[in-house]
């Protein structure tokens, strides 16, 4: 798999994905904040099938 994710996309999927999970888990928010799970992942992996589907690379270097 190829990477396609660039580092300001990498973090702010990340926090994005906490905040979401951490919501959904500590907060009371609603079930669907555990998509927050996602972006967690891709921005871990720095890979977004989206992103391939489309043809999109926020990742200077590749």
């Amino acid at each position: 798999m190829k990477v396609n994710v660039g580092t300001p996309d990498r973090i702010v999927r990340i926090v994005v994905g906490l905040g979401l999970v951490g919501w959904a888990a500590f907060g009371g928010g609603p079930a669907w904040a555990y998509v927050g799970i996602v972006p967690i992942l891709t921005g871990t992996f720095r890979m977004c099938p989206l992103y391939s589907l489309v043809g999109i690379n926020t990742c200077p270097n590749k």
